[in-house]
C-alpha cells in the first residue's frame, strides 16, 4: 500500500499536533482490506482548500475535508489501484477540534475516515445514505488506533446529526 502525504500552505502551527497521518492512513487501508491501493493526502490551510471547494463544489468557503475519487468517471489503468486524493484543512480541523473538545489528531482521524468513506462510494445526502455512511465511519474508527481522550466511534456524519 502506498500513502503519499503532501504538505501545502501555511500549516506549521498545526502540523505537530495533527498526529502521524501516514501511519493512520495505512492502518485505515489495512482495516478496509485495501492494502493494495494507493492514497494521496494533502494537508493544507483554509486558503487553499477554499479555492478547491469553490472550483470543484461551487462553494466559496473553506471546508474540513475534500475527497477526489479515482473510482469515478472513466477508468484509469494502473498497476496499483488508486483510491484517490484527500485534502484536509488543518486550520479548519483545529477549530473543529476545539469546538468538539478533543485534540487535533483526533479530529484529523475523524476527517480521514470521512474522506475515505467518500472515496469508497459512500455519501450522506439522503437519510438512508447517512445511516449507512455513519455506520461505516463508526466501524472504521473503532478499528483504528486511538487515545483514551479521543472519540473512538463517532464519525463526522454521526457528529453532524447530534
Amino acid at each position: 500500500m502506498t500513502v503519499e502525504l503532501t504538505l501545502e500552505g501555511c500549516i506549521e502551527p498545526w502540523l505537530k499536533d495533527a498526529g502521524d497521518i501516514e501511519r493512520l492512513a495505512a492502518s485505515a487501508l489495512q482495516a478496509l482490506g485495501k492494502t493494495d491501493h494507493e492514497l494521496s493526502i494533502v494537508l493544507t490551510d483554509d486558503q487553499h482548500i477554499r479555492v478547491l471547494n469553490r472550483d470543484f463544489r461551487e462553494k466559496d468557503a473553506p471546508t474540513d475535508v475534500l475527497s477526489f475519487g479515482q473510482l469515478e468517471g472513466e477508468p484509469f489503468v494502473s498497476p496499483v489501484p488508486i483510491l484517490g486524493d484527500l485534502v484536509i484543512s488543518l486550520e479548519t480541523a483545529s477549530r473543529q477540534a476545539v469546538e468538539r473538545g478533543h485534540p487535533l489528531a483526533a479530529e484529523v482521524r475523524i476527517l480521514l475516515v470521512h474522506g475515505l468513506m467518500h472515496l469508497l462510494g459512500h455519501d450522506h445526502l439522503e437519510s438512508d445514505e447517512r445511516a449507512e455512511m455513519a455506520a461505516a465511519e463508526n466501524e472504521l474508527l473503532a478499528a483504528l488506533p486511538s487515545q483514551p481522550e479521543w472519540p473512538t466511534s463517532s464519525g463526522l456524519v454521526s457528529l453532524a446529526e447530534s
